[in-house]
């Protein structure tokens, strides 16, 4: 019997919540602002949320928090449907902050009505030096006490677009000696004359994400508002606003972000690599966005399972990106398709194999009997692996050297007798015997027992392949502590290109499926892929080699 899982903190939340009669069901949702692509963080956020309404009574909401209009994209909330699709969550309402602009406009006109709100004339550089310090109290702006009727007045101008960007804002009136320096007027409008990309030039005042994130999780009746810790100084305001305007009591419960080793997870960090060209662009294998992940073999499974695996907690720290990996082997691990791909090639040629000949000869497609069989061409002349060739062999060494004897893989024992090298001594050819009565299947009936293995590709049948081998982005841990700039630590080695020989079965290969190309690890096809030209990535090493590398240097 498994031990059963502890709940987290938040799991905890809800069960006294629904024990106590407080809900039913309960009302989560995801926010994300659409002005860069899903990373591995939002992941953990996504599988939070929709998570907790799949296991308790309720729903989830996907709402894009759309309140700037200057960095915001379509093409930026067609990737995020589409990651939290692959990931496997289906969400309740698709919504928008902008959705609720009129209301949101509204409740600042109750805000102002009831003298909690008022239109400030200072510049931006003037409200910072009124803020004060978190240890001197803040000074009252001088249009702190303008009337209602002013402020009705000057507020509907903004609206109406009688102002310049950046001339007025609306502040929230509250405290400026409070403790909390959120709490010292925030702002709670601004003036923008851009284009938003669902409403168009109809507004030019948008309201800032601590006005707008409360109120829309109100209205939305959410029972349980999920966000990382360093929103934990603005849940006062988040009460506050709310509480004066006297509608649904959402609340706001906060967790620590996971970050991942050997990369950043910071949206503006991401968008400069992007932009200065440093990957190919938002889903570059290298990238811890979800489309990045996605592109590179990751599996929904597996970033779900690593989700599961770290769990949510109230410390924030960095989570090994080995253990991600772990959990994409685990599952590649029972769902990959095995292939033969010779990455780093050296030609064999079996001597006593007819010339022209070509055989066909069965090979399995996976690690049990569901994942069927194939047919792979054999001939006399074969691709195989540098690295299984060793002219002076080491002690225990159970593959290619001369007089030595090994098995091709679904194929025959073979035995190396001639080594063929260029004029600067490099090895170009081997020459190998082979004995027909070995044959994978068969009957063995020459009783040879050999104690290695090795993968191959039938030459006059491989297919050429391009495979994008990929590394750690970084060459360091956590590149945002280093110091100076985080660039100067990314890894130049991250990607190497290099040309294979494959069998011809890959020829089908598709977006949609994962291979484990025999004893060197985990692939997929690439988008770049065409029918003139095979396109691999390299998703995952069959061993931890970094760590060892690491440990190493």
């Amino acid at each position: 019997m498994s031990e059963e899982k502890s709940l987290n903190f938040i799991e905890d939340i809800i069960e006294e919540d629904l024990k106590a009669g407080k809900y039913t069901s309960i009302v989560t949702r995801f926010p994300p602002e659409p002005n860069g692509y899903l990373h591995m963080g939002h992941a953990t956020s996504i599988h939070l949320n929709f998570g907790l309404t799949q296991k308790y009574p309720g729903y989830t909401n996907l709402r894009f928090d759309d309140t700037n209009p200057v960095t915001e994209d379509t093409e930026y909330v067609q990737s995020i449907k589409e990651d939290i699709e692959w990931l496997g969550f289906k969400w309740k309402h698709e919504l928008y902050a902008s959705d609720y602009f009129d209301e949101l406009y509204n409740f600042a006109v109750t805000l102002i009505k009831k003298g909690l709100a008022y239109v400030d004339d200072s510049t931006s550089d003037e409200i910072a030096i009124l803020k004060g310090t978190p240890t001197e109290p803040g000074k009252d702006s001088p249009y702190r006490n303008r009337s209602i009727e002013e402020n009705l007045d000057l507020f509907a101008k903004m609206k109406d677009g009688q102002f310049e960007d950046g001339s007025r804002t609306l502040r929230a009136k509250i405290d400026m000696a409070h403790t909390n320096m959120l709490m010292r007027d925030p702002l709670l409008y601004r003036i923008k004359h851009a284009t938003h990309h669902r409403t168009g030039d109809k507004w030019c005042i948008y309201p800032m994400y601590d006005f707008a994130h409360g109120q829309s999780d109100s209205i939305e009746n959410i029972t349980h508002s999920i966000c990382t810790l360093e929103f934990i100084p603005h849940r006062e305001l988040y009460d506050w606003l709310i509480e004066k305007l006297e509608i649904f009591p959402s609340h706001q419960y906060e967790f620590a972000r996971r970050n991942l080793s050997y990369t950043v997870m910071s949206k503006r960090k991401l968008l400069q690599l992007v932009n200065e060209k440093h990957v190919a662009g938002w889903d570059d294998p290298r990238m811890p966005t979800i489309s990045g992940m996605r592109r590179r073999g990751f599996t929904p499974q597996s970033i779900r399972t690593f989700c599961e695996k770290v769990g949510i907690a109230k410390r924030e720290n960095i989570v090994d990106f080995s253990l991600l990996e772990f959990c994409l082997r685990d599952d590649l691990n029972t769902t990959a398709l095995r292939v033969m791909a010779v990455l780093d090639p050296l030609k064999l040629i079996i001597t006593n194999y007819e010339d022209g000949k070509t055989e066909e000869l069965i090979s399995e497609n996976g690690p049990d009997e569901a994942f069927g069989t194939r047919i792979l061409p054999f001939s006399k002349e074969l691709w195989i692996e540098q690295e299984d060739f060793m002219e002076v062999p080491a002690k225990k060494w159970f593959r290619l050297a001369p007089g030595a004897s090994v098995r091709l893989k679904s194929a025959y024992i073979i035995t190396c007798n001639d080594v063929i090298k260029d004029a600067d001594g490099k090895v170009t050819e081997i020459h190998c015997t082979y004995y027909p009565d070995t044959k994978s299947g068969g009957e063995n009936s020459s009783g040879m027992q050999v104690k290695g293995t090795i993968h191959w590709v039938s030459a006059p049948h491989a297919i050429s392949a391009e495979v994008r081998m990929y590394e750690r982005l970084f060459k360091v841990e956590n590149p945002s502590s280093e110091e100076g700039d985080f660039k100067d630590y990314i890894n130049p080695d991250s990607l190497q290109v290099i040309t294979a020989f494959v069998e011809p079965s890959l020829k089908d290969a598709t977006l949609s499926n994962r291979y484990q190309f025999l004893r060197k690890g985990y692939f997929c096809l690439d988008k770049d892929a065409t029918d003139d030209k095979l396109v691999f990535n390299r998703t995952v090493t069959l061993k931890d080699a970094w760590a060892k590398e690491v440990k190493k240097n």
